[in-house]
């Protein structure tokens, strides 16, 4: 094998200057394993940042790892050390031998900046070209009408290691290039406007589910190549479904081949374990306030939105970033240079994130998974906030799930929990969730969560689903609550597909793609999401029934077209109960989760009602309504 080359090099003075202040947005392009050739020769450039270590060699399946044999150069003092090694090809295995000038550290380390690595558990990095023949040239174009805060949007959250499986192979996994054709076709055929991927970013222990990712710049390779992860995306994309990626700033492993004490310092987490640990996962946390790890987290971010085509970012445990205390008892944690709580690295970090993010690709979106109520979290930078397009109403989902707990004799002594949301759901631009942490760890599917005997279950989860569209917010459904399933999701097996042989299992199916085309059809029900001017309460008192009644507008300035939802929460029919609205005429029956399609009673409104002269909830008509149990209906205005 040849010896190592130094006069190939793919950082210049303002790369290193960049680098170095934290402005570094397109580090994938200079550090890592990149193929070049060298006078006509083909090779691989390695470069990797470990500016405390006094030796830096590439240990692979070439040379027997035996990183002596072929020694990488520090660049100037930059940190990093660089070299090119001729003769490697693409699928070359790879580690960084680390020696550090500290208490004689050392260590193998998978890349920090690998495009790919083998399958877990094993831990070594895999050259690899990014090159791609990309078919979604026309997603690409419309992209930034179909992401936009008027547009709708309705998620559907995977796990793409146990949506579905091959119990004919074991249990074995989809690929990529399996699930793409299926995935596709069936969030299609539900009317999903978009999918969230639980995080593909490399990960070695597949029961994190992605949220202890030590691949910043790969995904895992245990459903194949970066190629075949870019066929996935494609397809969506084909299919004119868009694709948002969990990302995970927070926090970070400490398996002994990625991040952690990665030059024998705490390079990328704080040594401090006040500043640097996290009691709730056992990770590290990192140093926001180091330049570097800033540069190295926002390269991750623009590389996915760039080289894999990503739609939005969803950003977790926004909350664990941005409090110094939090999940901390006093005197485990260290305040700011002010003496308050806030993480004030953190804060630019996101910051930045959301300013690079959408100046590179105007037409993605960034999501926080934000639990708190810190402000101002999807407004712009230039007015104060973190710049995000959209947060998670946490608030909403777990008092929706509170509410609905509740035997329905008693639900009229809670109804705030529906209504106290309305006090500042247009303070951030939400999305409404329903993720995959609320049906994990003894919580229950959602269907387990519902009271009542097996009928009055199926209702209200019908009446749950029905609630949350008729709401301002975007929507979002972990996969599987479609078929509302009764047991809790299993990331080890595949959903309980089975369960659509049974009629009450397919009318949640059913009522979930009708809803999804319902709201994606009527712009009184997506288009003014964000805005106060798109909701008013008909009626938000009438909980000794458990009756709300609400009305959602389109921009246009008028109730033509307008959207009327009412909710029942008891299990009792209530005939002739009137409702005020704004204009005259045949207001007709849009949905009724109650309809028998859907495994309901069958009671309703003949298609639709007659809006009388009564005036009625200061409106000058009024509707009179069969409400069928545990069920919402939605009319639209002439």
């Amino acid at each position: 094998m040849d010896p190592v080359r130094y006069d190939v090099t793919r950082l210049g003075d303002d790369d290193l200057h960049l680098f170095n202040e934290g402005n570094h947005y397109r580090l994938y392009d200079k550090l890592g394993a990149h193929l070049m050739s060298r006078e006509g020769q083909p090779g691989v450039y390695f470069a990797v940042w470990a500016p405390n270590a006094e030796y830096v060699g590439v240990a692979g399946d070439f040379n027997q790892w035996q990183g002596e044999r072929h020694p990488l150069r520090p660049c100037r003092d930059s940190g990093i050390w660089e070299g090119w090694i001729p003769g490697l090809a693409p699928g070359t295995l790879y580690k960084y031998a680390i020696r550090s000038r500290h208490a004689g550290y050392r260590a193998e380390k998978a890349d920090p900046f690998g495009f790919a690595h083998e399958v877990p558990p094993r831990t070594a990095s895999r050259v690899w070209p990014l090159e791609y023949d990309w078919q979604d040239a026309e997603w690409m174009r419309e992209r930034k009408g179909r992401n936009a805060a008027e547009a709708p949007q309705a998620i559907y959250e995977v796990h793409l290691g146990s949506w579905a499986r091959k119990p004919e192979a074991g249990n074995e996994w989809l690929s990529y290039r399996e699930l793409a054709p299926r995935l596709a076709a069936h969030v299609q055929d539900l009317g999903f406007t978009h999918v969230e991927l639980l995080p593909v970013m490399e990960h070695p222990f597949y029961g994190s589910w992605g949220y202890q990712t030590t691949g910043y710049f790969a995904p895992t390779s245990r459903y194949g190549t970066p190629q075949d992860f870019m066929y996935l995306v494609d397809v969506l994309h084909q299919h004119g479904i868009g694709v948002i990626l969990d990302f995970v700033p927070s926090h970070f492993p400490n398996d002994p081949h990625g991040l952690d004490f990665f030059d024998g310092t705490h390079l990328y987490e704080h040594s401090d374990p006040r500043q640097g640990f996290h009691p709730d996962w056992k990770s590290n946390i990192f140093n926001y306030d180091r330049h570097e790890v800033r540069s190295f987290l926002l390269s991750s971010a623009l590389f996915w939105l760039e080289y894999y085509h990503a739609d939005g970012l969803r950003v977790d445990a926004v909350a664990s970033m941005l409090y110094l205390d939090y999940s901390r008892q006093p005197g485990e944690w260290i305040p700011n240079r002010y003496g308050g709580r806030e993480n004030l690295g953190a804060i630019t970090f996101l910051r930045r994130l959301n300013e690079a993010a959408y100046g590179a690709q105007p037409g993605i979106q960034t999501y926080a998974e934000e639990s708190t109520a810190w402000p101002s979290v999807s407004r712009p930078t230039y007015l104060g906030g973190l710049g995000f397009g959209f947060k998670w109403d946490m608030g909403w989902m777990h008092d929706t799930l509170a509410y609905l707990a509740h035997d329905p004799v008693h639900r009229r002594f809670h109804h705030g929990e529906l209504t106290f949301r309305m006090l500042y759901a247009f303070t951030e631009n939400y999305v409404l969730p329903l993720s995959h942490d609320e049906v994990v760890h003894g919580k229950s599917s959602l269907l387990g969560k519902m009271p009542g005997d097996d009928w009055q279950k199926f209702a209200n989860l019908r009446l749950l689903f029905s609630y949350m569209y008729g709401q301002p917010g975007k929507k979002l459904l972990f996969m599987g609550a479609e078929i509302a399933p009764w047991a809790e999701w299993q990331h080890e097996q595949s959903l309980d597909w089975h369960l659509l042989e049974y009629a009450p299992h397919r009318g949640v199916r059913d009522l979930v793609r009708d809803l999804n085309r319902l709201y994606a059809s009527e712009p009184a029900l997506h288009q003014m999401d964000t805005a106060s001017e798109g909701f008013a309460w008909v009626d938000c008192n009438d909980a000794d029934t458990s009756v709300l009644s609400w009305l959602r507008l389109s921009r246009a300035d008028s109730a033509a077209g307008a959207v009327l939802a009412v909710c029942n929460c008891t299990p009792v029919p209530r005939p002739e109960y009137r409702v005020g609205v704004p204009v005259g005429g045949w207001w007709r029956e849009r949905l009724n989760s109650d309809a028998g399609e859907y495994g309901g009673s069958g009671l309703g409104n003949a298609g639709g009602v007659m809006a009388e002269a009564i005036p009625h909830h200061g409106r000058p008509y009024s509707l009179r309504l069969m409400l069928p149990p545990l069920a919402a209906v939605f009319f639209q205005a002439p």
